[in-house]
């Protein structure tokens, strides 16, 4: 049985080991820095990150930080980075229960878009696709621009917006994109 819960500074190593097993090894350290890095940094609104518990073990991770852009004030977005589950939990439909919470909650709270920057074949099936973010640059040149995505979460306030997105502090790295 799998619990998703809101992840705590006591999850630091737990998180960061979900991040060092699941990703490869050329990028496990970098991913699982930021993860840690988001994990304690202060935003408003309010970063978040959940953790899946399975077996008595924190088996996934995913954070959720807000982002802004430069055309209106009243606009709520917000992007997914990063997701990770340990290998030996995945294909258990832990990483999906994960988005699903977050965007769960996002949308509860009036959130307009989610972004993510990752697999088209992995995101397209929580509704994340090209076109939704098309109006959006990121922060940084994309080495896949494909991998660029957005999902609407229905919150008010959306039409007509679009723009460069700034991320919080953690994210502003353009080693990470």
């Amino acid at each position: 049985m799998t619990s998703i819960r809101l992840a705590t500074a006591l999850d630091s190593d737990d998180i960061f080991e979900v991040h060092s097993q699941a990703f490869p090894e050329a990028e496990a350290h970098a991913v699982a820095t930021l993860a840690i890095r988001l994990l304690h940094e202060k935003t408003v609104p309010g970063t978040f990150a959940l953790v899946a518990e399975t077996d008595g073990h924190v088996a996934g991770h995913v954070a959720f930080s807000p982002v802004t852009i430069d055309a209106s004030r009243k606009w709520n977005g917000w992007i997914l980075a990063p997701l990770g589950v340990r290998p030996e939990y995945q294909k258990r439909r832990i990483g999906s229960e994960l988005v699903e919470r977050g965007m769960e909650r996002l949308t509860n709270e009036g959130g307009n878009l989610l972004f993510v920057y990752g697999d088209p074949g992995y995101y397209g099936r929580f509704g994340f696709n090209a076109g939704t973010a098309a109006g959006y640059r990121p922060p940084y040149e994309l080495q896949y621009p494909l991998g660029w995505q957005a999902v609407s979460l229905g919150g008010a306030g959306l039409a007509g917006c679009t723009g460069t997105i700034s991320c919080v502090t953690s994210l502003s790295d353009p080693a990470l994109w």
